[in-house]
Formats: C-alpha cells, sequence, structure tokens
C-alpha cells in the first residue's frame, strides 16, 4: 500500500503529513500476515500428523482397522490444531479453511469412513487469488499424480507465481482463468515424488463436481528440467545456444518460462478442432492418442511463442521468455519426456519420441561423429509443421468414424516413428479386429508399441540416474557445471 505525500507551503505540515502516512503504512503493513515458511511450528505439527495418519490409511482413505481410530482421531485433532493456529495468515482462504476443519471433524466422527471433501474442496478457490507470491495451505485426502495412488491425507505449502508479463498475457489473447502455477514451500511424502500438479480431481469426494481450477508446481518442472538438461547436453556434446544456457543458471526465469508454456498448453486443450473430449475422460483409447493430444498443446504453445517473440507489441520481458519457451518444449520433450518412466503406454515418452524422430528426419536434428547438433535457424518451422499435421489429423477426423481417426493417428505415428515389429496394428487394417468393438482394437495395441531406438536405448542408459534423481526435486535446486551435476548422483 502506496499513501501519497501531499506538497503544501508550510515545512511543519509536511513532516507531519508525511508522518500519518508512515504511521499508516506502518498499520497496514503490521496488518498483513506474515510468510508462513516450512519451518512454522504449526506447519511441522501439521505435517507430522498427516505423515503419521498416511500410515494408517487403506487406500481408498478410511482407516478400515477399528483399533486404530483413537490414534487417528489423535493426529486429527493436531491438524485441527493446526488449521486453526495457521488461518489468520491465509485470510484469503478463509471459508475453505473453516469448512477444512468441519470436513476433518465428521471425518473422525463418523468413524474414519472413505473420506469425503467435497464442501472444503469446493470453497478453495485459487484461481480467484492469482497474485505473485500468495501463499496457500492445502490440505486434503487425495492422491498425487505421478506420486501415490491412494488418497491419502496430504498436506502442502504453496505459493503462486504470477510475474506482470504472465498476468497480460492471460488478460489479452492467452486467457486460461482456470490456471494457478505455483511453487512448493513444503509438502508431506506423497509430493516427494515425480507429481507437479495439484488437481482437484484427486480429492476425495462423495459426487464429482465441476472443476474450476488446476494447479501446476512451475517450480519442479524448472528445476528437473534445468538438472536433466545440462546433463543431456554434456553426455550427448551438444552446444547450447547463450539464451538457453541462461536457463540453466537461473531458477527463476526457468519457472517463468515454464509458466508461460504452461498457460497456453493448458488452454489449447479446450480450443481448436476436436474430434473427441479433449480430456479423454473415461474414454479407453489406445496410448497413442493421448500422446498426440498432449503433444498438440505443447507445439501449440511453441507456435505461439514463435508469434509472440516476433509481435513488437509484447512486452520485453513476454519476447523474451517466448524464445526460452521454444527452447524448453524441444529439450524437455526430446530429452525428459522421451526417456522418463516404463515402457508401458507411456504416451508423454512416445511424443518426446516423436518430436526427436521428425527433427531428425526433417534433417534440423543431427546425431553424427556422436555428437548432437540442431539447426536453430531453420528449426521452429519444422516444429510447426508437425503441429500442423496433428491439427489436420484433427480436423477431418471431425467426419471420420473413431476406427478411422484411430487408424489414422497410428499411420501418422509410425510414419515417423518405426512401430515394435510384433505389432498387430503395424500389419494394417487387415490384420485388425475391424468388425468388433473399439476395445477390441485398443487391446492389439502393445505395451511398448513404439519402443525406443537405439540412440535412445544408449541415452536412457546413461541418462537414468538423472532422471531418477529429479523425483521430489524443488526449486531450491542449485549446481553450477555440467561436471558437478554427472558427479553429483
Amino acid at each position: 500500500m502506496s499513501i501519497p505525500v501531499i506538497t503544501s507551503t508550510g515545512e511543519a505540515e509536511d513532516k507531519a503529513i508525511q508522518e500519518k502516512a508512515d504511521a499508516v503504512q506502518a498499520t497496514a503493513s503490521s496488518q498483513s500476515p506474515a510468510p508462513v515458511t516450512a519451518a512454522h511450528p504449526d506447519w511441522v505439527r501439521l505435517k507430522t500428523a498427516a505423515t503419521a495418519l498416511q500410515s494408517l490409511q487403506a487406500k481408498d482413505g478410511s482407516l478400515p482397522e477399528v483399533v486404530h481410530h483413537t490414534e487417528a482421531a489423535a493426529h486429527v485433532a493436531v491438524i485441527v490444531g493446526s488449521i486453526n493456529a495457521l488461518a489468520p495468515s491465509f485470510p484469503h482462504d478463509a471459508a475453505y479453511l473453516e469448512l477444512l476443519v468441519q470436513d476433518f471433524d465428521a471425518w473422525a466422527d463418523g468413524g474414519f469412513g472413505v473420506p469425503d471433501f467435497l464442501d472444503s474442496l469446493l470453497a478453495f478457490q485459487p484461481q480467484q487469488h492469482r497474485e505473485n507470491g500468495l501463499q496457500h495451505l492445502v490440505v486434503f485426502p487425495m492422491y498425487t499424480q505421478n506420486g501415490s495412488s491412494s488418497r491419502l491425507v496430504e498436506a502442502v505449502l504453496i505459493e503462486v507465481i504470477w510475474p506482470e508479463f504472465i498476468a497480460d498475457l492471460e488478460g489479452g489473447e492467452y486467457s486460461n482463468r482456470l490456471f494457478v502455477p505455483i511453487r512448493f514451500l513444503d509438502f508431506t511424502p506423497g509430493y516427494d515424488s515425480n507429481s507437479a500438479v495439484l488437481f482437484p480431481e484427486t480429492v476425495g469426494v462423495r459426487e464429482t463436481p465441476t472443476f474450476t481450477w488446476g494447479a501446476i508446481f512451475a517450480d519442479r518442472e524448472a528445476a528437473r528440467f534445468r538438472k536433466v538438461l545440462r546433463a543431456a547436453a554434456q553426455i550427448t556434446s551438444l552446444e547450447l545456444p547463450p539464451e538457453a544456457r541462461e536457463l540453466l543458471e537461473d531458477q527463476q526465469l526457468t519457472q517463468e518460462t515454464f509458466v508461460m508454456w504452461d498457460l497456453i498448453h493448458d488452454r489449447t486443450h479446450m480450443r481448436g478442432d476436436l474430434p473427441f473430449d479433449p480430456f479423454m475422460i473415461k474414454q479407453r483409447m489406445p496410448f497413442f492418442l493421448y500422446s498426440l493430444e498432449e503433444l498438440r498443446c505443447d507445439l501449440t504453445a511453441f507456435r505461439e511463442s514463435v508469434k509472440i517473440e516476433k509481435d513488437e507489441k509484447a512486452s520485453l520481458e513476454a519476447r523474451r521468455h517466448a524464445k526460452l519457451v521454444q527452447y524448453a518444449v524441444i529439450f524437455d520433450r526430446i530429452f525428459r519426456f522421451a526417456i522418463t518412466g516404463s515402457r508401458v503406454r507411456n504416451y508423454d515418452g512416445l511424443g518426446g519420441q516423436l518430436l526427436f524422430a521428425w527433427m531428425h528426419q526433417h534433417r534440423v536434428l543431427h546425431w553424427t561423429d556422436s555428437s548432437l547438433s540442431i539447426d536453430w535457424e531453420e528449426v521452429s518451422q519444422v516444429v510447426i509443421e508437425l503441429g500442423l499435421r496433428i491439427e489436420e489429423l484433427y480436423w477431418r477426423s471431425i467426419d471420420r468414424p473413431k476406427t478411422a481417426h484411430w487408424l489414422a493417428a497410428y499411420e501418422l505415428v509410425s510414419g515417423t516413428v518405426t512401430p515394435n515389429p510384433a505389432s498387430v496394428w503395424a500389419k494394417g487394417p487387415e490384420a485388425l479386429p475391424l468388425a468388433g468393438p473399439p476395445r477390441g482394437l485398443t487391446d492389439q495395441v502393445l505395451d511398448d508399441e513404439f519402443p525406443l531406438s537405439m540412440f535412445y536405448e544408449a541415452l536412457e542408459k546413461k541418462m537414468r540416474p538423472v532422471i531418477e534423481s529429479t523425483a521430489g526435486i524443488t526449486g531450491t535446486f542449485t549446481i553450477t557445471s555440467s561436471t558437478e551435476a554427472l558427479n553429483a548422483l
């Protein structure tokens, strides 16, 4: 809060006005809640109790063993007491925290059945308070994507990332009212994992509500990107452009770049000529369709970033980050996505393989003399062309039956990434059970329908320790050299 000073002719009057302004400013500052750190005693108590409670819960979040109810009630009492103690630090979440306490009490009073936190979930609306540095205390029985598949009580202390240039982009052509970029301050074990999202659909509730927000931990995305890219560049002898090297050295710059990428990616799921539900909720489809959808959104972010970089009306910050988004999309896709996770229906992995192979076959990416190089002057048009191919597939498939769309999508992918030699799909439509229900076609897709190439097999072996070391990483990660990055493993 800034108090203007009124100019007057009397020095004494000027001084009195300034002193009054300073007093008002001091009062306003003293009324602002102090930030909650990971060392805050009430947070520590809450985190400890929630972690202890997890060990008593079943996969669905309930406590079926009555013998544990007394201990669980004690943990809930600590959680509730800590929430009440911390609540004044989160006045913007007052209604949510009040209902959260009620949901915990109702769960305990009801005998610790399958938890239902619908009332508090509906009251938690972080998308209404997108302010840079604003904190939230989030406590729910939930699973954590790429973390725990059980609905355990998890607690996470977070901070919103909302720089001015992102607010300008979102307020203009890239509106996305549901998107909330955040960073970790501290968390319970479910987030000591690869999970980088906080989604309301993971929370234990009695009925499925309309979801009104989605949060992504940009600090984790940025930190693991920096660590993986640093090692991959050294292993492949890739010379990074000067702007890309900046990403390796500056966590804040990188996480803001990921916020811009995610802002555009997330909104793309709901835009365009879509032949099906863009989120493919409750649809059982071959996993390569998920690959194309996620890659479509990333390549849209890439294309829009090329557009913003060239837009003289855009702010300098937006144009600078737009260039960095292009590097981030390419490097994260070809280095981390392609070799992260198992080979069982790994749709993000396939998307990375597809981008790499497309760039290689269009001769803007080269693996020669055991060194990787990229022709940066030509790469943007080649990458954009792949996105346009996927968009053409979607547009044409609006007029196609589901089976025909699936076959066309497979043709697009297999035209660039070589299928498994044992694949039935690779033999063509005449080998597939087209007369039966679509599920029969999905069942014919191999878990690893598109195996890693020889290049990726070799890279994965060298990068495996680096990839594994990024589980649980946050924005506090700092390494200053490529040699140190590898030696630190």
